[in-house]
């Protein structure tokens, strides 16, 4: 039986392929990410560091502490970092933007009909997949006519992303995932210099501010919000940290407004003004 063999060569740490599907087995299970094979330079490169750090000598000692961390371990933590700084995609744990359509907007538009106004926040919005996403739904479920008001601060604390984000320009690799209708209507195709690259539309740009932003500095913004997205951020903060950060949510958000979290986060004993819809979808209690 042939044994199977590290992926690539040359390897600082013994890196199989059951490692990276091991790898990307947590890593989906954690984070709602899917890592394709065209990641496994990146996952190898993030890890190694914590190897180095830890001292371990291969990824299959590593990937056994994190088992033996049971999902609430330190490990953990510096683990979803390292995998996902600034790696995000476009409609990323797609029930919340489902959830937006089918539930969300139309009560909304019941609700602001006199105003027709609405209010989001994106926290954490890396290089601006998540902001977009959500404007592609809001702009699905109206009227091309539409007279609606319909604003998102996109806001995160790298300054570089947030640049990468307010551009709107992505390689097409980035987009590949989104479907041809959304790619027609919401994207330009790069020309000449620009092929292989995609731009985000006017009409999706116009609807979001992107700004450089410290979540734990004072808050320039004063809402109300009608909904939120706040997803893998909180898992970097302590639980003392993140309870002030879930109250200060609460008071930036309407009555009854909704809050979106990622996919491992839990508003569990964190705080008690919110009510869970399910799937990390909560909605402020009166």
């Amino acid at each position: 039986m042939a044994m199977e063999q590290p992926v690539g060569k040359q390897r600082e740490f013994h890196f199989t392929d059951k490692d990276f599907e091991q790898i990307r087995t947590l890593v989906a299970r954690q984070t709602g990410i899917a890592l394709s094979d065209a990641k496994r330079e990146l996952v190898y490169g993030r890890l190694s560091r914590r190897l180095r750090a830890l001292n371990i000598s291969s990824f299959s000692d590593y990937i056994g502490m994190l088992d033996e961390d049971n999902g609430s371990g330190e490990e953990l933590i510096n683990f979803i970092n390292a995998i996902t700084t600034n790696l995000t995609s476009f409609f990323r744990e797609n029930h919340h933007f489902q959830y937006i359509k089918s539930t969300l907007m139309p009560e909304l538009m019941k609700q602001k009909a006199y105003d027709r106004r609405i209010r989001i926040w994106s926290a954490g919005c890396s290089t601006g997949e998540e902001p977009y996403s959500i404007a592609m739904t809001m702009r699905e479920c109206l009227p091309m006519d539409s007279t609606w008001d319909i604003k998102i601060l996109a806001t995160d604390l790298d300054s570089n992303v947030v640049a990468k984000a307010s551009s709107g320009v992505y390689e097409q690799e980035r987009v590949n995932g989104i479907s041809p209708e959304r790619l027609r209507r919401f994207f330009k195709q790069g020309k000449g210099a620009h092929e292989g690259m995609v731009r985000v539309r006017d009409e999706l740009q116009e609807m979001i501010t992107f700004k450089q932003l410290n979540l734990m500095h004072e808050w320039p913004m004063k809402g109300p919000f009608d909904f939120m997205f706040c997803r893998n951020v909180v898992i970097y903060f302590d639980k003392p940290t993140k309870q002030v950060l879930f109250d200060r949510y609460a008071n930036i958000l309407v009555e009854k407004g909704h809050l979106f979290i990622g996919h491992s986060e839990t508003l569990f004993k964190l705080s008690d003004r919110f009510d869970s819809l399910g799937n990390t979808i909560y909605r402020k209690k009166k």
